[in-house]
This record gives structure tokens, C-alpha cells and sequence, in this order.
């Protein structure tokens, strides 16, 4: 995360009401850390009912990491977090002097996106998993355990983000607090609104209902075991999916029901298995997809990997690679 001199106490900017010159025009108005909360409070508590994350922890984050909204990162790529780009980014980038000059950041296409992948670089790393055992009311559990992993290198990480949260009453957020995203007062001029990065569909008033229906880990991939009654839809609406993700996620059409006990993926599914696991042995009765579900692999690369015909069911006792043999296919995988 970004290395910077922060300030807990930020003044509100006194703009001019006209411009001497075209090009002071161009430049956009600083926002104070009021304007940033009731701005962009609304996706943190929208990430939190998506992802388990304290909404107080995620605004207190974006509020120190990006200068209320201030910083470089903020205004030119949407960063409000201060994620580098690291070797599986495939999306835009931008440079910029932190620990190292000219080092690599992420680049969003709106403060949204980057809200989201905020919750998802957690709950994907491995060095977070961790926090997702504490309770989403503990935000001082919360930011010790982003010290601990090592999110930043200030070494009073942990004290800044409870001093924001405390200072700012970010706590409420956390609580079931009724917000209404709509018919918000305008932010500063020149700031994106976050009302307008959110799709249509979800422009609602809600209260923030923390699920109980506890979300697991294969494969480093986000599941659910389905009930009784369950569909699709259901699933997708109750984790702020769409509907085509959770079809696209388990590689299944749209006319497929979920059975109680069925594996259900919120994520993506992965190219390998974990390691450690190595090969499968086909079992009676057992197909393809119901493995590729199993280990958290993509359907199309199980097959791949196993040199066989998409639609083929391989005979039981067939032992299958899940991770690709050592040397073989040219490390494609």
C-alpha cells in the first residue's frame, strides 16, 4: 500500500465561486473527509453486505490511503486504496512514486470498481483470510489483523484506522443504519458521485443485514452450500451477484435449479487445483463437472489438462491430473 505523511485532521478547502484562467478550471476541487464519508458511505456499506468487510474498516482505509479523495492515485486512476497492480493484474495501469519510483498501480474506470476490488484483493489473499474469522462488529480486531498482514507499512496502521473511525463515528455503519442513496445532497464539483457508479437496479434504500449463511473457501474460491428452496436468482441477489456471474461461475444454463448440499461458487473457478492435490481418481458414478466443482477447477481446463474431449465421462478407476503433470502440455496451465 501506498507510503505517504498522512493527516487525521484535514481542512475544508475554501474554493474560489469563479476561475482567473483556463487553466486553473481544469483542476479539480479538494474535498474534505465530511464530503468523502457521506460521498462514498453508501459503497462501503454496499461491499460489506457483498463481502463480510466492516464497512467502518473499508472507509477508514479509503479515507487514509487516498487523502479523503485527494491523492494522485484517487483523481487520475480511481484508486482509492493504494493497491499496487502485483502479477495478476490484467487491467489498466498507472505509475507513480511510493516505496519505489515509477512503481505500478491499479487503474479503475470508476471509484466503484475500485471499492470492489478492494474486497476482493482481501478475501483472495491468503495472508487476509484470517480476518474473515473475526466479527464484522470488531473493527479494532479488523485493523490490528490488516497490520499484522502487512497491508501497509506504517507501523501505526492499526491506531490510524481506529483513530478515523472513532473521530468519524464510522462505527454506525457497521450497525444496521438505514441509508438512502438516493436524493443525496450534490458533492463538490467535479467529483464523481458514487450514486452514479452503482448499476440502476441497485439505487435502493436498504439497511444493512449482515447474512448468516456462512460463506467458505475452496480452491481459494468463495462458496455456498445450497438449501432447500434455493435458485439461482436467489443466490445471486443475496450475494449482490447478477445472475449471469452465478451461471457463469458454476458453468451451468440458466434453466438449471441447485440441489441442497450442491457446492454453489461465488467466484470464479481457477485454472488448477490447490496443491497438494495432484490427481483424482474417477469414482463410480462420478462426472467431470461435479470434479470440476469439487476441486474448484474450470470445467473446460479439467478436460484440457486431461487431454480429453469436452462431453467425454472418463471410466471409473481413471486417474485424472488436476494441477498438470510435470512437463507436460508446456506449462500452458
Amino acid at each position: 500500500m501506498m507510503k505517504r505523511t498522512i493527516l487525521l485532521i484535514v481542512p475544508v478547502a475554501v474554493l474560489s465561486g469563479c476561475s482567473g484562467t483556463r487553466r486553473a478550471s481544469h483542476i479539480p476541487p479538494s474535498i474534505d473527509r465530511t464530503a468523502y464519508i457521506e460521498q462514498y458511505k453508501d459503497l462501503a456499506i454496499r461491499e460489506m453486505r457483498r463481502s463480510g468487510i466492516p464497512a467502518s474498516i473499508t472507509m477508514a482505509q479509503a479515507l487514509l490511503e487516498s487523502d479523503n479523495g485527494n491523492s494522485r492515485l484517487a483523481r487520475e486512476a480511481n484508486n482509492h486504496f493504494g493497491i499496487k497492480c502485483h502479477r495478476d493484474w490484467q487491467g489498466r495501469r498507472i505509475y507513480h512514486d511510493d516505496d519505489a519510483r515509477n512503481e505500478c498501480f491499479r487503474k479503475y474506470k470508476t471509484v466503484y470498481e475500485s471499492y470492489r476490488d478492494h474486497s476482493d484483493f482481501l478475501r483472495t489473499g491468503s495472508r487476509y483470510r484470517f480476518l474473515f474469522n473475526l466479527s464484522p462488529g470488531d473493527y479494532k480486531a479488523w485493523a490490528k489483523g490488516l497490520k499484522q498482514a502487512g497491508y501497509a507499512t506504517h507501523r501505526h496502521y492499526d491506531e490510524l484506522l481506529i483513530r478515523i473511525i472513532e473521530e468519524n463515528n464510522l462505527h454506525l455503519l457497521d450497525e444496521g443504519i438505514s441509508v438512502a442513496l438516493e436524493n443525496k445532497p450534490s458533492g463538490p464539483v467535479g467529483q464523481e458521485q458514487s450514486m452514479q457508479e452503482i448499476p440502476r437496479e441497485e439505487q435502493y434504500e436498504f439497511t444493512v443485514n449482515l447474512r448468516s449463511r456462512e460463506v467458505m473457501q475452496n480452491n481459494r474460491i468463495d462458496y455456498v452450500i445450497a438449501e432447500e428452496g434455493d435458485t439461482y436468482p436467489d443466490l445471486a441477489r443475496e450475494f449482490d451477484l447478477m445472475p449471469w456471474e452465478i451461471y457463469r461461475y458454476n458453468e451451468i444454463p440458466r434453466t438449471a435449479k441447485p440441489e441442497p448440499g450442491q457446492i454453489v461458487y461465488l467466484q470464479p473457478k481457477r485454472n488448477r487445483a490447490e496443491a497438494g492435490y495432484e490427481t483424482h481418481v474417477v469414482l463410480e458414478g462420478e462426472t467431470m463437472y461435479g470434479i470440476s466443482q469439487r476441486y474448484g477447477i474450470k470445467l473446460s481446463r479439467l478436460y484440457r489438462m486431461n487431454g480429453l474431449e469436452e462431453g467425454v465421462e472418463p471410466e471409473p478407476g481413471t486417474e485424472l491430473y488436476l494441477r498438470v503433470k510435470s512437463g507436460i502440455f508446456g506449462g500452458l496451465f
